[in-house]
């Protein structure tokens, strides 16, 4: 869904109700709002009163909550809208009447016997909503590349927790949605087996019963082939064991795994998205000639542009606040509020002090990490958080009581979860995540 969707589907709202188009103010405040900036924003850069916009804004939600007989006002209107398009597919706005196609059980029932609707299907109902995108066009560059061009079966789009990953995913939907037959976004925030995944996968196509996982995997890989869809899987990271090396998978989640293998080694014309905070033994492959995975892996933001809108101020310091917190949204949200309530929203003042700050929402956050970790990894993370600089394999490994098998095991595990990074010099080196290791020093 992009702007220009927006646009028209409102300006036929508003003409039925009204017998009037969208005016320039007009499309001006629902271009802002989708774009997620503030009302004072908006006015600023149409030279208007903010006053005025508002009042544009206050008519332009009643007039839609109106139309569609829900309440619609400016924090939900663009994931209304989308909504709304997603769930009736519109396609005619003849005599300024909207004419809807819903989906009609008997059509379906029709095309039972196909296994495959011929409808375009969007389930995008838990996807997030887009506040602000900075940057990331090489990164948005790269799996327009993979996916539109080589059709790459599965993608996974790794980094730490707040470092704009599932932004990312969602913006990639938002330009090129149009491209694919079907799009279905699922978290795995609290996990299902993949047998039930697959039911919700399914449930829209009004198929036989499919008893076994078998049946319906086979399903699902006859719709992948002859249509073009595109899955997407959030956080996969939680059906993963805690407490030991990072993708090992849960016994009750270990059908995963056969879904991951299949879409790699199966020919069709659709790709599957993992969103995670750790790697998958499925995406590691020396060689990517021999099967279409490719890995994505974020790094921090490093534009001023991202504390847009915070309210904090001395802009020519924000820079430096930003590659303090690594350019990780999570971080520099929570930091963003403690100078707003301590500093006055005056980042130099904070800066002053000379610390890296570890709010209460950071220390919860961090504390769900170490947890997270194996006891080997836990032993690694101590020790290397003692040192200033990065350190060599062969040093760290000296400090430590693990056996070289533990070691390896461990050190392989944290760069998978991206809290220790190599660092390719003469020799090789390593060392924590800055904002991570002042956590681990100050709290463990």
């Amino acid at each position: 869904m992009n702007v220009t969707e927006i646009l028209q589907f409102a300006d036929q709202l508003i003409i039925n109700k009204t017998g009037k188009r969208l005016d320039d103010l007009q499309k001006t405040v629902i271009t802002g709002v989708y774009e997620g900036k503030t009302y004072e924003t908006i006015a600023e850069e149409c030279n208007r009163s903010e006053s005025r916009v508002r009042s544009v804004g206050r008519k332009l939600w009643q007039i839609l909550s109106e139309s569609l007989g829900e309440d619609v006002n400016k924090h939900n209107f663009c994931w209304t809208i989308e909504r709304v398009i997603n769930n009736s597919q519109f396609y005619n706005f003849g005599n300024n009447q909207i004419n809807y196609c819903h989906n009609d059980n008997n059509e379906s029932s029709k095309n039972t016997k196909q296994g495959i609707k011929n409808k375009l299907y969007y389930d995008l109902t838990i996807a997030p909503k887009i506040n602000r995108f900075c940057d990331r066009t090489s990164e948005i560059d790269t799996l327009s590349k993979w996916i539109l061009n080589q059709n790459t079966h599965l993608i996974s789009i790794l980094g730490l927790s707040g470092i704009g990953k599932t932004t990312l995913v969602k913006r990639f939907i938002d330009l090129h949605q149009q491209k694919f037959d079907a799009i279905v976004w699922r978290s795995l925030k609290f996990p299902q087996s993949l047998d039930l995944l697959l039911d919700d996968l399914l449930k829209h196509h009004k198929l036989d019963s499919l008893p076994t996982i078998n049946d319906k995997l086979k399903q699902l890989f006859d719709i992948l082939t002859n249509k073009k869809c595109l899955i997407i899987l959030d956080d996969l990271q939680n059906i993963f064991i805690p407490s030991q090396f990072a993708g090992k998978y849960q016994p009750e989640y270990q059908d995963y795994q056969t879904l991951f293998k299949m879409i790699t080694e199966t020919q069709h014309q659709s790709s599957v998205i993992l969103i995670s905070q750790e790697q998958c033994p499925e995406m590691e492959c020396l060689d990517e000639e021999l099967y279409p995975i490719k890995s994505l892996e974020l790094s921090g933001l490093d534009n001023p542009e991202i504390l847009k809108n915070t309210g904090l101020k001395n802009k020519d310091s924000w820079l430096k606040l930003i590659k303090l917190y690594e350019g990780n949204l999570l971080y520099l949200k929570s930091i963003s509020i403690l100078i707003n309530k301590n500093y006055d929203d005056q980042v130099a003042d904070f800066l002053a002090e000379n610390t890296l700050h570890i709010t209460n929402q950071m220390q919860s956050h961090f504390q769900e990490t170490f947890h997270h970790l194996s006891p080997q990894e836990q032993e690694i993370v101590l020790e290397l958080s003692k040192f200033e600089n990065p350190i060599s394999r062969e040093e760290l490994r000296q400090s430590l009581n693990l056996s070289s098998v533990d070691f390896n095991n461990g050190l392989q595990s944290l760069q998978q979860r991206y809290l220790i990074t190599k660092i390719k010099e003469d020799k090789i080196l390593f060392k924590l995540s800055p904002v991570f290791q002042e956590y681990v020093r100050t709290c463990c």
